[in-house]
């Protein structure tokens, strides 16, 4: 069987372990690299004021990890809001994986100041920081909403429209930032502009919850899901196993496929009528079935259509590789899904 760069790439890290720093890190995906790094035997520093982040997403990478592994972990409270915060949690690290913001197009809308401050400012904090510690690399989470209203498909990296949203606005800065500090400090880094990412420790809860944690709770609730549009807008849905490799590849790569970003994504197209029927065949498969239609509404203010990514530049330079398509993905992510809401709800 041929050796996957991302293989090669965390045998070397198992055999010369580095020290990381996770912004974001008791949220959904920061703590799922949290748990694969740990995993790894990796050293990590991790920066978080629970703004949307849960301690228990953090109990729970300890329960999954052995007590040797936990003790290589070193939790900072603290907001990349405040410089001092950044320049602390930067000492002494190799690779920063930045994922901390206030995310989500609706909040965005409704708070526009408190998004900018978050996704800009603690960004530029961040990058200030990273500078002056000479951390090897600095990864950022980008976002697929920077593609704004262009209309091609699939989504090439090169080829963005006019945001709709704040939320855009801001992680199109992060982008600009970052080309900035290239080009004047030789600073290096690389934005992964997520599509859809989704996975165990993604919240249902809240007005901006993600929509596959959100229909999943409602399902296994009995309660109505409610459909934006006529349900024929689709997303590039992409399991988190995908994302935390991208991540790795990322912030071990060579220079020369720095001071770039790429598609983090799967490549492919899902309707919400499809991901509706997906997720209840695989409670079922799970032991929760769901009888109701979903109800239809007005399209949500700021989102766009259709979205679907090019990955062919990640593949590329980085060796990614997209093992979990969207079916693949909830019928591994289910399971936890199923556990943690019927006993947390």
């Amino acid at each position: 069987m041929k050796v996957t760069a991302y293989q090669q790439v965390t045998e070397a890290l198992v055999n010369k372990p580095k020290t990381w720093l996770i912004t974001g890190v008791a949220g959904f995906i920061g703590s799922n690299l949290l748990e694969s790094l740990l995993l790894l035997n990796q050293k990590i520093i991790g920066l978080d004021n629970f703004a949307t982040g849960f301690r228990h997403n953090l109990d729970e990478v300890q329960s999954v990890v052995t007590a040797k592994q936990w003790q290589r972990f070193k939790f900072m409270e603290g907001d990349i809001r405040n410089l001092a915060d950044c320049e602390t949690a930067c000492i002494g690290v190799d690779y920063v994986l930045h994922q901390a913001a206030l995310g989500s197009v609706p909040r965005s809308i409704a708070d526009p100041i408190n998004t900018n401050d978050t996704n800009i400012s603690g960004f530029l904090n961040m990058l200030v920081a990273a500078r002056e510690a000479k951390v090897a690399s600095f990864t950022y989470a980008a976002s697929s909403s920077t593609y704004g209203d262009h209309p091609a498909l699939p989504k090439v990296e090169d080829a963005i429209g006019k945001p709709l949203s704040p939320y855009a606005v801001t992680k199109y800065v992060n982008e600009l930032y970052a080309e900035v500090f290239a080009r004047t400090y030789d600073f290096h880094t690389i934005g992964l502009r997520y599509f859809n990412i989704f996975g165990k420790r993604q919240t249902p809860d809240g007005a901006y919850a993600a929509v596959i944690p959100k229909w999943t709770a409602a399902m296994i609730q009995g309660e109505k899901v409610y459909i934006n549009g006529d349900g024929d807008t689709s997303r590039d849905f992409n399991f988190i196993e995908n994302a935390v490799q991208a991540n790795i590849l990322a912030a071990t790569a060579n220079d020369d496929v720095k001071n770039q970003v790429y598609n983090v994504a799967v490549g492919g197209r899902t309707t919400l009528n499809t991901l509706f029927n997906a997720l209840k065949d695989s409670l079922h498969t799970n032991g929760v079935d769901y009888s109701q239609a979903p109800i239809y509404r007005d399209f949500r203010e700021g989102d766009v259509r259709h979205s679907q990514a090019d990955i062919s530049k990640i593949k590329n330079a980085l060796g990614y590789d997209s093992k979990f398509d969207i079916v693949q993905g909830i019928r591994k992510a289910m399971p936890w899904y199923v556990d943690f809401l019927q006993n947390n709800l």
